[in-house]
């Protein structure tokens, strides 16, 4: 498959895109976290749960761009509200802030741990200080979030809620030149696994793992992933991000956005320490 026979830019999400479903707790009394949320799947997350009508926090770094899901939102219509919280991650007083904020504002029930970042380089070159940085982003926090989140969901009236860990493919499995980021992925299922072992049924864990989507963060590394492995932009997509998949498409950020509301809706009761895994047969399959 040619690059040119899809587009590779982030398509513009529509309420036709989002999964609305009819649950008892999705109403505005209920908070659910998105951190991650100024961009890519966490800013889809955040107005998908937004559109089933919870109340949302939405977490990021990127003040402008959080302005931009809260636009989004609006320009979707959604019955709930996105709320914007500056937070970084990667400062603990921050995370409790953002927790505090989402606590304040009704039952905080949910909360998706989305926000990641990438950085390709073999083993031997890869900087430590971005190792760090990636773990913290999406390991340490996460395990963070979860800490500072958890008492609150089980003190709601019935103390039941979710939360979901944006996972990957590369939780399942590893290619090269991203070791942090597989890394964090592989530790972040043991994460979700430890969230329903302490949940007690009330408080579940749950993972997405996907393969390619059409992330800000995906097209941006395909020029890294090419100088990496000095080979062209289009053999990235066809060999490397795509050819092992039988969809041959990226999913969009709304599809991954739709397997959030799904997990943490009523319907989803009996996933507790699973993964969801959507990845076009990349990871289960092979000729």
């Amino acid at each position: 498959m040619a690059t040119d026979e899809f587009d590779l830019s982030e398509p513009e999400l529509t309420a036709d895109d989002v999964l609305v479903l009819d649950d008892e707790r999705f109403v505005p009394d209920t908070v659910a976290v998105v951190t991650g949320a100024a961009s890519g799947i966490g800013r889809a997350t955040a107005v998908a749960l937004a559109a089933n009508g919870l109340t949302v926090v939405g977490a990021d770094i990127d003040e402008e761009g959080l302005d931009g899901t809260v636009d989004l939102a609006g320009d979707v219509g959604t019955d709930g509200e996105v709320l914007p919280v500056s937070t970084d991650l990667t400062d603990d007083d921050d995370v409790a802030a953002m927790i505090d904020a989402a606590a304040e504002r009704g039952n905080l029930r949910y909360v998706a741990n989305i926000a990641g970042m990438q950085h390709i380089a073999s083993i031997p070159e890869f900087p430590m200080e971005k190792y760090d940085l990636l773990l913290d982003i999406m390991l340490r926090a996460p395990f963070l979030t979860a800490k500072l989140a958890m008492p609150h969901i089980r003190d709601t009236d019935d103390g039941e809620g979710a939360i979901g860990n944006m996972s990957s493919v590369h939780g399942r499995y590893a290619t090269q030149d991203k070791a942090a980021y597989i890394t964090a992925k592989h530790g972040l299922n043991g994460l979700t696994r430890s969230i329903a072992a302490e949940g007690a049924g009330r408080v579940r864990g749950f993972s997405v793992s996907v393969g390619y989507v059409l992330t800000p963060l995906m097209v941006n590394q395909i020029e890294d992933t090419a100088a990496e492995r000095g080979i062209s932009e289009r053999e990235v997509v066809e060999d490397v991000m795509l050819g092992q998949a039988r969809t041959k498409e990226p999913m969009t950020p709304a599809e991954v956005a739709n397997l959030f509301v799904f997990g943490f809706s009523g319907h989803s009761k009996h996933l507790n320490g699973g993964d969801m895994l959507y990845d076009g047969g990349y990871s289960t399959t092979y000729e």
